[in-house]
């Protein structure tokens, strides 16, 4: 979680949303991401998404778990789904309630850490950026 954390951060430095994504095998990071909607004005590159993205095809998830530090929305609890990447840790859901029952209904193991970091850098960027905020939740 803290590379996730740390992807979270570069995003927000870079002027984007501050959600950062890892995906881990066997304890080894095989790939890292972060939303990137702002920076390359892209509607879909969300921190998992970008995550996915960067890591490429390796055939088949069933080993990975994916970190990422607020709740998967729907279009990245779906990708989850369909490429059934069984596990899911997240940093929190308090900001943004996302997919997880969505993704538990598939079979996904979703752990919700509630960390602290991770709840005051999305509140914190929520009360700076409210149209940013929800134009990435589709609530504009």
């Amino acid at each position: 979680m803290e590379e996730a954390i740390r992807q979270a951060r570069k995003s927000l430095n870079e002027g984007g949303i501050p959600i950062g994504s890892v995906i881990v095998r066997n304890e080894e990071i095989l790939a890292v991401g972060h939303n990137k909607r702002v920076q390359e004005k892209n509607p879909i590159l969300h921190g998992e998404m970008d995550c996915l993205n960067n890591l490429g095809r390796i055939g088949s998830f069933k080993d990975c778990t994916i970190y990422s530090t607020l709740m998967p929305c729907y279009m990245c609890g779906g990708t989850i789904v369909q490429f059934k990447i069984p596990k899911v840790i997240v940093g929190e859901n308090k900001t943004f309630e996302g997919s997880q029952a969505f993704m538990e209904s598939h079979g996904i193991k979703v752990t919700n850490l509630m960390l602290p970091e991770c709840i005051e850098m999305m509140e914190q960027f929520i009360k700076e950026n409210p149209d940013l905020w929800f134009e990435d939740i589709g609530e504009l």
